[in-house]
């Protein structure tokens, strides 16, 4: 069995991709890494193209024709970390707003008992940098709202920095997740705790990207609102053994 893959989505992200390809590399742990680049016309496939010659068996890239969405390139990870034999996946950004560093703090967390380790902004105080007023407001509130309709006791239910144990991927049935955007983060959270699997979250800073171009979009907060409403309705009829 091998041990930890990073799991990064990508869509025009040249500035950032192989600043942290080269920092996670460099750190003690031997995290690997897996970017799904989803077609970037910026080139960023063929930068990790080139790291994945220079990094052999340590940095792998699958690419897919076109903006599929985080969710399928997510779920395209997962099936290929399964496949690979890893037992710790991570979700992460490519762009800093989550800091590698973070990984250590995760897989321990996981090592510890938790099945799922969320990196949360929200577990001890509201711990966000250079994010505008109103954009904090809308994600604080979204986990709120996602707690109410949900009750799942989870305080960043949108968060998409996350250490995953093998058996909880292993559990979930891919074809059942209907979300498709950020709306997939808070499916996840949400199968696996229902599922009865260990749940826990570990603060973080979350600090906004420095460069490159942000991907959020009223359409992707609209799919989550209606999504998890949707989605706790489809709970009362399925069986979670």
């Amino acid at each position: 069995m091998k041990d930890s893959i990073v799991i990064i989505p990508t869509y025009n992200e040249k500035e950032n991709i192989e600043k942290m390809i080269r920092y996670v590399m460099a750190m003690d742990h031997d995290f690997h890494i897996l970017v799904i680049d989803d077609g970037s016309p910026d080139g960023t496939g063929a930068i990790v193209d080139r790291l994945s010659e220079e990094f052999r068996d340590r940095v792998f890239v699958e690419h897919r024709e076109g903006k599929l969405g985080l969710g399928t390139a997510y779920i395209h990870g997962f099936k290929w970390a399964l496949k690979h034999e890893y037992e710790f996946v991570y979700e992460m950004d490519a762009d800093f707003s989550h800091n590698p560093d973070d990984l250590i703090r995760l897989r321990q967390k996981c090592l510890d008992g938790a099945d799922l380790a969320i990196g949360s902004r929200y577990i001890s105080g509201i711990n966000v940098i250079n994010w505008p007023l109103g954009r904090v407001l809308m994600s604080y509130g979204a986990s709120m709202y996602v707690r109410m309709v949900t009750r799942m006791p989870v305080m960043d239910a949108t968060a998409g920095f996350k250490c995953y144990r093998r058996k909880v991927l292993e559990k979930i049935p891919f074809g059942k997740i209907r979300m498709k955007g950020y709306g997939f983060q808070i499916e996840l959270k949400f199968t696996a705790w229902k599922y009865g699997f260990n749940v826990q979250e570990v603060p973080i800073i979350f600090t906004d990207r420095q460069e490159g171009t942000s991907k959020m979009s009223g359409g992707i907060f609209s799919e989550a609102f209606f999504g998890v409403i949707k989605m706790k309705l489809r709970s009362f009829f399925r069986k979670y053994k």
